[in-house]
């Protein structure tokens, strides 16, 4: 009985809102009828929630097109401050231009009066450049390890031995980055050690220098060689590729070569590096932390 009276009820409610009523507009003098229209009350919930919906995305559109997003309760903070900022970054950058003229006036002033010589013009933009102070002052124990270090150094004949060794402020580039599989061995005749790197690598100068060789030879496939200041030569072979010629020059962390598997004697994409001294070979990971 219940879910009958619920039934019956839920069909009435449907009913009355889609029940239509006439709305009429009639002539006060003559009573005739001017115009009308009907409309039911889902009609009416319908036409509401687009005229809503309609002034929402109006309302928004205002907002965020025009400058009356201001007024709103904290987004003007964060225009304020932004404006802020910029006008003092421009504010700033004006000051400096109008100092950096007004340098520049006076020194064309002092020229054309003869008051000041030309070596004391001030440099134009000299307020665009940071004047560091590296006098940083020593703590007690610092000054304490400084005078005992002089103290002892004072007597060491080492400091006054004229034959310094050749790397002396010479930093090496590693060539190239990967494992090494083989070291230095003088005695089997391996003046080199042997760097496994990804195929096409690039093969980096170990120090400025001068190329001095290139070519191609059947056991070692594509070598070059630089020259280097205190009697160093450093050798590339197993190249893919070679990027510079005879008699380029060179600077230190260039790239002059590939990684290749090029030789008879090579195995697999990698570099055999080799450094000597003044026509001696040396154990290049003496000088270079692979």
């Amino acid at each position: 009985m219940a879910a009958k009276q619920n039934k019956k009820g839920a069909k009435s409610f449907w009913y009355r809102m889609r029940f239509k009523y006439k709305l009429s507009f009639f002539n006060e003098g003559t009573l005739e009828e001017v115009w009308s229209f009907r409309m039911s009350r889902l009609t009416a919930v319908y036409v509401f929630a687009v005229f809503a919906l309609i002034l929402i995305t109006i309302t928004s559109l205002i907002i965020i097109t025009t400058p009356i997003r201001n007024y709103l309760p904290g987004y003007l903070d964060v225009e304020v401050r932004k404006e802020i900022m910029q006008t003092a970054l421009r504010a700033d950058s004006l000051e400096r231009i109008l100092d950096i003229h007004s340098l520049y006036l006076e020194n064309v002033a002092g020229l054309l009066t003869g008051t000041m010589p030309l070596d004391s013009i001030r440099e134009i933009d000299s307020l665009a450049h940071a004047h560091a102070n590296y006098e940083i002052p020593r703590s007690r124990k610092e000054e304490e390890f400084v005078r005992t270090f002089e103290e002892e150094e004072k007597y060491n004949l080492t400091t006054l031995n004229p034959n310094h060794t050749p790397t002396d402020a010479v930093f090496f580039y590693k060539p190239v980055n990967g494992i090494v599989s083989a070291h230095y061995e003088a005695d089997i005749r391996h003046y080199g050690v042997d760097v496994v790197a990804a195929p096409k690598e690039s093969v980096l100068a170990a120090l400025d220098g001068t190329v001095i060789f290139t070519g191609f030879d059947p056991q070692y496939g594509n070598v070059i060689q630089l020259q280097h200041k205190n009697g160093f030569v450093s050798i590339y072979k197993h190249n893919e590729l070679l990027l510079k010629k005879m008699g380029d020059p060179v600077t230190a962390g260039e790239a002059i070569a590939l990684v290749g598997n090029t030789g008879s004697l090579s195995t697999g994409p990698h570099l055999h590096f080799e450094l000597w001294q003044k026509g001696s070979p040396v154990n290049p990971e003496d000088y270079i932390v692979f």
